[in-house]
């Protein structure tokens, strides 16, 4: 069976949210996908071929000021070639982001990557974690420590560097990774299986 292929658009200020983007890959290779990693600030026109190639994309950036950074946003402002076309539709999608704070306004950010999938069509695969940390014998260890459903959210203290990035919030993005694999592969199995019919 062809092995689905995951895409990681992201950008990542000071290197945080690299960390959470290579626990994504992490996850989904780990599913046995293809995964191709992309700074979106840096990216290329073969890139971009790969993006359209994919079976899935997860969309990552830090939250600056309550949403996406200024290079994502330029990202999926240039990604409106791709809505033209239709590039992108029926494909999954998901998304991740990092703050200094426990929220941070992260939802915001998520729900911004949501509606970016929504408006190319594609289709949205969430965390699909219970929260952790939310009873008195819980632990700021637990999977899912920040309490997100929509994506994965990470938390790091602003002045330290990406080193200090929580692992439990790399074990939730590298859990988002394995789902978003495992979604694109029932989606290859399926076409394939209908394309037999």
């Amino acid at each position: 069976m062809t092995s689905p292929v995951v895409a990681i658009a992201y950008h990542s200020g000071y290197g945080h949210t690299t960390v959470v983007a290579e626990a994504v890959r992490d996850g989904a290779a780990a599913e046995g996908a293809v995964v191709h990693l992309i700074k979106v600030d840096e990216i290329t026109d073969e890139q971009w071929l790969l993006l359209d190639g994919a079976d899935a994309i997860a969309f990552g950036s830090p939250t600056y000021m309550g949403t996406a950074s200024a290079a994502f946003h330029a990202f999926a402002e240039d990604s409106s070639k791709r809505w033209f076309g239709h590039s992108w539709q029926d494909k999954l999608a998901a998304g991740f982001t990092n703050s200094g704070s426990k929220s941070g306004d992260k939802l915001h950010t998520l729900q911004f990557f949501s509606l970016l999938a929504a408006q190319h069509g594609m289709n949205w695969v969430n965390l699909g974690l219970h929260p952790g940390w939310n009873t008195s014998d819980a632990s700021e260890h637990d999977i899912n420590r920040l309490g997100f459903f929509l994506g994965a959210g990470a938390q790091t203290n602003n002045d330290e560097g990406p080193e200090a990035v929580h692992k439990a919030d790399i074990a939730t993005a590298e859990h988002l990774g394995r789902r978003l694999a495992q979604a694109a592969r029932v989606q290859v199995a399926g076409r394939a299986a209908l394309a037999a019919v």
